[in-house]
């Protein structure tokens, strides 16, 4: 796919729409920030709101907060999430179909997006640590770098989300627990949800972080992270689907607070992965899908479709 070009939704015969040309008009974001930049604040002070769910109950966001990592590959392309146009452009197409609730970025992406004005009406997740760079030896000392407590509250946005990754050979991952439970102390106090993504993680023999996804850690991940901070009032889980789906079941028995599924690498298998979905959508504290590269980069190139079919499958 060209870098600006994003594949529209189907027709009803199945052939796909052609291209969508960008709308994108960068050279327009730079002149903005460069001689108005309180133009972010009074575009934020400006946007209307909604309530987190809807009356269905649901959530449906897309995730947009790898780069910030340094995560910017999709399949075998390192580079995938490099072209911040082209990522604008997928972006404000997941946001216009219908059933999308909202996104989850860091800072820079939710500023553009509130100068490109596609944020109305809109759930906003500001991302909060992204200090865990994809690679660094420092990967599991996950500092707060992102949005805090307060630029959430200012920018009416309207929830956080945050990192809990948990190596117990790195202490590294201490520091990290303490500064999440602490982000939830402060989401709290301004009555903000806060979305907590836990994992169980380990070091490979060459050094990569990877995370288990089998039964007894993620349900050791829920149990942990559900107990952090001084009140789980505003917590959420946004947790992975195991390795074996027909774990979910009991996996998400270890909690009340309410979850939300995340994507992940989906590689080629789309297909598999919405039927890992659906089955795990129908249990009591599941609530949504937070789903950002298999979306917004799908192995076809198709964004609406590919959004289109996670929207149906709440």
């Amino acid at each position: 796919m060209r870098a600006g070009r994003v594949a529209g939704a189907h027709h009803d015969g199945g052939a796909p729409a052609p291209a969508k040309e960008t709308t994108v008009d960068i050279a327009a974001l730079v002149h903005t920030r460069t001689h108005h930049p309180e133009a972010i604040a009074e575009a934020a002070a400006r946007r209307s709101r909604r309530p987190l769910l809807n009356e269905d109950g649901k959530l449906m966001i897309v995730a947009a907060d790898h780069p910030a990592r340094g995560a910017l590959g999709v399949g075998g392309d390192k580079l995938a999430m490099a072209n911040r146009a082209e990522l604008l452009e997928r972006l404000c197409l997941a946001l216009s179909r219908p059933g999308v609730d909202g996104v989850l970025a860091t800072a820079d992406i939710l500023d553009d997006l509130l100068l490109l004005g596609v944020l109305d009406g809109k759930v906003v997740m500001g991302s909060m640590n992204r200090g865990g760079l994809q690679g660094a030896r420092f990967e599991l000392d996950d500092r707060f770098t992102g949005h805090r407590a307060e630029d959430i509250q200012r920018l009416g946005f309207d929830a956080g989300k945050l990192l809990l990754r948990i190596d117990y050979d790195d202490p590294g991952s201490l520091t990290t627990l303490e500064s999440t439970a602490r982000a939830i102390d402060d989401m709290a106090a301004r009555r903000l949800p806060v979305f907590v993504e836990p994992f169980i993680s380990r070091r490979t023999p060459e050094g990569k972080v990877r995370n288990d996804l089998s039964r007894e850690a993620v349900t050791r991940s829920i149990a942990i992270a559900s107990g952090l901070g001084g009140s789980s009032a505003y917590t959420w889980l946004k947790v992975p689907v195991t390795d074996n789906p027909d774990d979910m079941a009991q996996v998400m028995e270890t909690s009340t607070l309410p979850a939300v599924l995340l994507g992940g690498e989906v590689g080629d298998d789309q297909d598999g992965a919405y039927e890992k979905w659906r089955s795990a959508l129908q249990l009591p504290t599941v609530r949504g899908l937070v789903v950002g590269r298999s979306l917004l980069y799908p192995a076809d190139g198709d964004v609406a479709a590919a959004v289109d079919t996670a929207v149906g499958l709440l």
